[in-house]
């Protein structure tokens, strides 16, 4: 007897780009744990979905640059493939009422009206802050020696084993942040470029500390400010929803 084919689904008539956020407690939320309480959210809200053809047909989802688990974040970027048209606002309310607080929706675009390029060749760089209990004076000292070496190698554990690589080679810039309070701790801000393999914020710690000794504490916390196209001519990182 033979099988038959699976239904062949019509294609995507719209694209919109979600910048969402990972704060609070939300912060531990796996990526798998994240992209599971996404598709319940587009369930709930009735968004009109696209889905994949086969025989076990998936709403179109594209993830693109996730934070670590642990890290906060003001810009990851997810991109949802729709069966019909509709209003990217409508489609934010929904999705804000949805998602539990601490995943929180910032804008939602349509993707016809950026640049072109897919939604990771966008994401080539990342500005972030990383909260320590490190002196300021300490922290400039040993973010200055860091600077000064052309390349700094750390381990880290992947899916392949334990795997060395250069996590000097991805920073821009690095430096303790000047802050409107009084507390005697540093505040690192970080600017990396993404690459393969690619350097994650507490790679850089990582290094930071084998390097020159800083104590910055049980659990800095990392936060993610911005994600988006990098300006080699000022170092900056833009905004992927904007041209």
């Amino acid at each position: 007897m033979s099988r038959q084919p699976p239904e062949q689904q019509l294609p995507p008539v719209q694209r919109l780009r979600v910048r969402y956020a990972k704060r609070g407690r939300l912060r531990f939320t796996s990526h798998r744990d994240f992209s599971r309480a996404f598709e319940r959210a587009v369930f709930r809200a009735r968004v009109p979905m696209a889905y994949s053809s086969g025989f076990n047909p998936h709403p179109r989802i594209s993830y693109a640059g996730a934070a670590p688990t642990g890290s906060a974040s003001e810009a990851e970027y997810l991109e949802i493939a729709l069966a019909e048209v509709v209003d990217p606002v409508a489609v934010h309310e929904l999705l804000e009422e949805a998602l539990p607080d601490g995943l929180d929706v910032i804008e939602v675009v349509d993707a016809a009206t950026l640049p072109p390029g897919s939604l990771a060749d966008l994401l080539t760089a990342s500005r972030w802050t990383i909260d320590t209990v490190a002196e300021p004076a300490a922290a400039r000292a040993a973010v200055a020696a860091f600077l000064a070496e052309e390349s700094v190698v750390v381990e880290r554990m992947t899916k392949k084993g334990l795997r060395e690589f250069d996590c000097r080679a991805a920073v821009v810039s690095l430096e303790v942040a000047d802050t409107t309070d009084s507390t005697d701790t540093a505040r690192l801000d970080l600017v990396l470029q993404h690459g393969v393999p690619s350097v994650r914020p507490d790679d850089v710690l990582t290094g930071l500390t084998r390097l020159t000794g800083l104590e910055i504490g049980p659990a800095p916390l990392l936060t993610r400010l911005q994600q988006g196209p990098f300006d080699a001519a000022d170092g900056t990182v833009g905004d992927p929803f904007r041209r």
